[in-house]
């Protein structure tokens, strides 16, 4: 006697999200990336479709960043003191998208002259998130956002004690938004909620439930993600949103990652270590249903795209067993 594997079919989907432009489009990107559209659980592709895999950025900045660790600051060399010279290393280690991290320290002119370097240097479609203070994040990501126009760029990041005038500056010039929110399934529907009601088209808004890093609070982020994700195939339009999430960034502010001296011995490698707990915490949030994380580390990025890759590989139905 043999029994069939139950399979559960979802009424729901991710929308599709597609970042950049080509010419044709009003920009100048080479190509675009477009994510989501799943509907099934992550990799579970006998349950459904995944018709894009998750996407892999890499993380740049305006200028030299001076809370990195010194082994990201080795790794980039020269580089990490031009934009555009690192905006092309990072598209040449493998990166499908790009993410530009402005400075307090920027002017206007900084930041759209950084912007600009960025898109004359590489053809990926860029993510430009501000400084993380609110009201200089709104002075740069406006002029930004015109710097941009026609490029479908993302921007950032809009949290709900700034959303309004990141969303403004989109809307004005025909780009898509990063909506962040702590760790919470309903914060992060509000926003959302919030964010189209100002009229931005729910095909603009990607979904940052934000993340820990390996071994700090990563179990409740992943839980959040996945219950986000179960609500968006359950029908909930407001959670319907590829997720994106920055584990590069959280995974290097961990000691474990960020620091090589006075800790145990066998903790092994710094380098190797630091590597591993980022790459841990990207594959990790990519299978709770992340559709686009960006990173720090350029080797990082061949091991997760390794991992995409195979878990992409098509399993087939499921089959038969016997009882």
């Amino acid at each position: 006697m043999t029994v069939e594997i139950p399979v559960e079919k979802w009424p729901g989907q991710v929308r599709e999200i597609t970042l950049g432009a080509t010419a044709d489009e009003g920009g100048t990107r080479s190509h675009t990336v477009t994510v989501g559209g799943e509907t099934t659980l992550p990799f579970l592709h006998f349950e459904g479709e995944i018709p894009h895999p998750p996407v892999v950025g890499i993380e740049i900045a305006s200028r030299r960043p001076d809370d990195w660790s010194p082994l990201l600051l080795e790794t980039w060399s020269d580089v990490v003191d031009d934009p555009a010279a690192w905006a092309k290393a990072a598209e040449e280690a493998g990166a499908d998208i790009l993410l530009l991290t402005l400075s307090l320290e920027d002017s206007v002119d900084d930041a759209t002259s950084a912007v600009r370097q960025v898109l004359e240097a590489c053809d990926l479609p860029l993510i430009v998130f501000g400084p993380g203070q609110a009201d200089k994040d709104n002075e740069l990501i406006v002029p930004v956002a015109e710097e941009g126009a026609g490029e479908r760029l993302v921007l950032g990041v809009c949290e709900e004690k700034n959303y309004r005038t990141i969303v403004a500056a989109a809307l004005a010039h025909d780009h898509l938004v990063n909506s962040r929110t702590p760790m919470d399934v309903n914060l992060a529907k509000q926003l959302i909620i919030l964010i189209h009601d100002m009229g931005l088209p729910l095909e603009q808004i990607l979904m940052d439930p934000t993340t820990g890093a390996l071994g700090y609070g990563i179990e409740y982020g992943y839980s959040v993600m996945e219950r986000l994700r179960l609500a968006a195939l359950q029908g909930d339009s407001m959670t319907q949103q590829p997720m994106l999430v920055t584990p590069g960034e959280e995974a290097w502010k961990a000691k474990e990652a960020k620091v090589g001296d006075d800790v145990p011995a066998e903790w092994g490698d710094w380098g190797e270590r630091a590597i591993n707990w980022e790459t841990l915490t990207a594959t990790s949030l990519i299978q709770s249903g992340a559709d686009l994380v960006v990173l720090r580390h350029p080797e990082t990025v061949q091991r997760v795209q390794k991992t995409i890759d195979a878990l992409m590989a098509e399993a087939g139905e499921p089959e038969l067993v016997a009882a």
